[in-house]
């Protein structure tokens, strides 16, 4: 009589099982993560290039609200003592390397794989980014009066990292909230490209806003 064959257990992978917030996770890491990643490195080149050479015209200043220049010569453009660039560069770089290991199979499925702790920990970075993006964009907007295009790069890749892990601790558990809230058909889950559209076009009105009279200027 044959041994009887034991019943695997679903790997760590994605699967169908797994809600497409999970399944989409790893890729909005790794894309995001490498877009933020290229666009953190050229400014941080160009700010190098200008520390080199004052007389340097950005690449990314083409007129005067488009003009990473103008904001690179801001205090806020080293918040906490260093070229903010750098600090893009490194945390972009760990966004992209947990990607990568989600799409090599860990983490995201129903065995065990990153611990809580881990993800509470890429939690707390994303709040970070998402706040410290959010306190730029207003910086940029009403106070220096310039955008910075690679910034605003890093600025459309922010917010989804953050939203996404947000959904993602939420559902699994990570993060303690109501059960509306973390089941994989809640809410939120369902209405996640919603929420990102009505902010990222809330942030685009006050672009729009803020410079008005330039825009208008060019017609």
């Amino acid at each position: 009589m044959s041994a009887r064959t034991p019943r695997r257990t679903p790997g760590p992978h994605p699967g169908s099982d797994v809600p497409v917030i999970s399944r989409a996770l790893p890729w909005v890491l790794v894309v995001g993560g490498l877009v933020g990643l290229v666009s953190a490195t050229a400014l941080l080149v160009e700010k190098i290039r200008s520390l080199a050479d004052p007389d340097h015209v950005p690449a990314c200043s083409f007129n005067p609200v488009l003009s990473c220049g103008t904001v690179m010569s801001t205090p806020q453009a080293e918040a906490f003592g260093i070229p903010n660039p750098v600090l893009g560069v490194a945390c972009f770089a760990v966004v992209t390397t947990v990607g990568t290991a989600l799409l090599a199979g860990t983490g995201t499925g129903p065995a065990p794989g990153f611990r809580r702790w881990f993800w509470l920990g890429l939690q707390a970075g994303c709040v970070f980014g998402v706040v410290f993006v959010h306190w730029l964009i207003f910086q940029s907007l009403y106070r220096i009066g310039a955008l910075c295009p690679y910034c605003v790069v890093v600025w459309a890749v922010t917010i989804p990292l953050f939203w996404y892990v947000t959904l993602h601790n939420l559902r699994s558990g990570h993060l303690p909230a109501p059960e509306l809230l973390r089941r994989p058909a809640g809410v939120l889950a369902r209405n996640h490209t919603v929420v990102l559209t009505v902010w990222g076009l809330l942030i685009a009105a006050a672009v729009a806003q803020a410079f008005w009279s330039y825009w208008t200027s060019l017609v």
